[in-house]
């Protein structure tokens, strides 16, 4: 028996003898760690652009082709096949339709979308036979309770179709690939598939059982003590990787608010757990008033949801969260307010960024280094634009001083004082930190134009009778678009 327990693979691969072929199936996130440890193990970081072929889409065919390719440079290549489909079948109907709901009640879009196309390939359905109601309650026969709400089907149909997410027709992947995996691969080539579903039952799972090394990562999902018990394991041997790379620990009443916060969900508890290692910069352990501070916001506030998608040019994600306010009856108006501020606020950063004081700024530097070397002259060019902006204020206001009595008997209001907003939370400084990393995503330009855009989105909702949901769009369409990389 060649399968291997996740916990058990670092000592696997420090034996330094490897497969022809991996099968790494469960958890995404223990996939993706199993998957890195073992190129790490296979291939050097220097050939890995050359001697490393991840295949897009599921294509079974081009996987196959690849690894029976010798690579242009000597020594090892490894060809992978990552979040396949290829043990989808009509059985787990029930089991890809949750995992579907469960990303897209996680807000990631993409992957929901992915489950959803394949369900209906290994069900031999397209997009057009569950366009509707109707046709969904005729051509998808689970029981599952999750078919009676419409709302949440609809958007992933919408995002299928207006992404071009392709459904793999059901012919027999399987098969072809377990014959490629009986016949073998040249000397030094590797295939690894990872998915999330693997039946054992299945004549490929056998093949890549007598011929490879099968890497199990799943966890047990259910509600049972032992399920449960399996989940917090793994979960405290997360928990204890993160923390012990930073060399910080977390108190007892931490942790179960950062679980309540997340749940078994491992890649949303382990990108938390590294926010608050940042957080807490030189000290070394993490309270529950840090997990309250850092986490508690993202998790109530879906209008912070949006503005930080949009800041962080992640077009899916801004508009999903875009869609959600709307069909919740937030109105446009403020939705499209919530972005300009964040966008103001981001340009106000870039600016600092381009000062000589604002030199100071790293995006590499740990939050601590933040703390010490650039929030001061944050702090001071807050002032020093402040300045600036009240005495515009007064210049305004002296040359409108000859009506300044009558605009006191009509009982005129005092105007608002003037403000930067950007240290509206001068006792926790950590947002800032996370502003100017995001600043990087944006050249001053894009900033610019992005607030032409949402001046012109404005003056549309207000006056033109457009579809708010259309004008919504186009604006965050333009602002994320042509992302720069950090």
């Amino acid at each position: 028996m060649s399968e291997i327990p996740y916990k058990s693979f670092e000592a696997y691969l420090k034996k330094g003898k490897f497969s022809p072929v991996y099968l790494i199936y469960g958890e995404e996130l223990l996939c993706k760690n199993a998957l890195d440890a073992l190129l790490n193990a296979l291939i050097p970081a220097s050939e890995r652009n050359v001697n490393y072929e991840p295949v897009d889409n599921d294509n079974i065919y081009e996987a196959i082709e690849r690894v029976n390719t010798f690579s242009l440079l000597p020594g090892t290549k490894a060809v992978a096949l990552c979040d396949s489909r290829i043990f989808y079948s009509k059985q787990d109907d029930s089991s890809i339709l949750e995992k579907a709901k469960a990303a897209y009640d996680e807000k990631e879009i993409k992957k929901a979308a992915k489950y959803f196309a394949g369900l209906l390939g290994v069900l031999n359905l397209s997009f057009e036979d569950v366009s509707n109601k109707e046709k969904r309650e005729k051509n998808l026969k689970s029981d599952s309770e999750l078919l009676n709400d419409d709302k949440w089907l609809e958007e992933i149909v919408a995002f299928c179709t207006e992404n071009s997410v392709p459904v793999l027709a059901a012919k027999d992947h399987a098969g072809d690939l377990q014959n490629a995996v009986e016949r073998g691969f040249p000397e030094s080539n590797h295939l690894i598939v990872t998915t999330d579903i693997a039946d054992k039952r299945r004549n490929l799972f056998k093949a890549i059982d007598t011929h490879g090394i099968i890497v199990d990562c799943s966890v047990a999902k259910g509600n049972r003590m032992a399920d449960k018990k399996e989940q917090d394991t793994v979960l405290a041997e997360q928990m204890k990787e993160i923390l012990g790379q930073s060399g910080k620990t977390m108190s007892r009443d931490a942790y179960p608010a950062l679980y309540e916060m997340t749940g078994f969900d491992l890649r949303n508890f382990s990108n938390n757990l590294e926010k608050l290692v940042i957080y807490v910069g030189d000290r070394k352990n993490i309270t529950l008033d840090d997990v309250n501070a850092i986490l508690k916001r993202t998790k109530q506030d879906p209008i912070y949801e949006l503005t930080n998608a949009v800041s962080e040019r992640n077009t899916e994600d801004a508009l999903f969260f875009m869609d959600s306010l709307l069909s919740s009856g937030i109105f446009p108006l403020q939705i499209l307010g919530a972005v300009t501020n964040q966008i103001r606020k981001v340009l106000l950063i870039k600016g600092f960024t381009e000062t000589p004081p604002g030199k100071a700024w790293n995006p590499k530097m740990q939050y601590s280094q933040f703390q010490n070397k650039v929030l001061p002259a944050l702090e001071a060019y807050d002032v020093q634009l402040l300045t600036c902006l009240e005495a515009w204020e007064n210049l305004l206001s002296e040359e409108e001083s000859g009506d300044a009595d009558q605009e006191k008997k009509k009982g005129k209001k005092k105007k608002n004082k003037a403000a930067t907003d950007l240290l509206t939370a001068a006792g926790n400084p950590y947002p800032l930190f996370l502003m100017l990393q995001k600043s990087e995503k944006f050249s001053k330009s894009d900033l610019l134009e992005a607030i032409q855009s949402l001046s012109e989105a404005d003056l549309q909702l207000k006056t033109s009778g457009r579809n708010p949901r259309l004008v919504l769009e186009k604006v965050i369409l333009h602002i994320c678009r042509s992302a720069r990389p950090v």
